[in-house]
């Protein structure tokens, strides 16, 4: 899911309407609609601004799974170079810190 569809998906379950999302962000419906449609994407501070509304972080609301799913990914991208001892703590502390973000935000 990406941020369009994480950004309709959060104001559908704060029970929002897009004109409410924009008047609460002092901005105009349409110019939300087309973040909403995916016609146009939000600067980063908006985009902050969205996530603190709503309560997710920025990863989630731009569309990035927190889940561990991505563990593996993560491993092979910033464990070059580690020894096989090295890689294995590594893996463990990744994956733990992800389990404990997954509760934190309670995905």
């Amino acid at each position: 899911m990406g941020f369009p569809e994480r950004l309709k998906e959060l104001r559908l379950k704060k029970g929002l309407t897009q004109k409410e999302v924009a008047e609460e962000f002092g901005i105009k419906q349409p110019n939300y609609q087309q973040w909403e449609s995916g016609k146009r994407r939000p600067s980063s501070e908006t985009l902050e601004k969205f996530a603190n509304f709503f309560g997710v972080t920025m990863d989630y609301l731009a569309g990035n799974d927190e889940d561990l799913d991505n563990v593996e990914l993560l491993f092979r991208m910033n464990s070059k170079g580690l020894t096989e001892e090295e890689r294995e703590i590594f893996k463990k502390e990744l994956i733990e810190f992800m389990e404990e973000r997954k509760k934190a935000f309670g995905k």
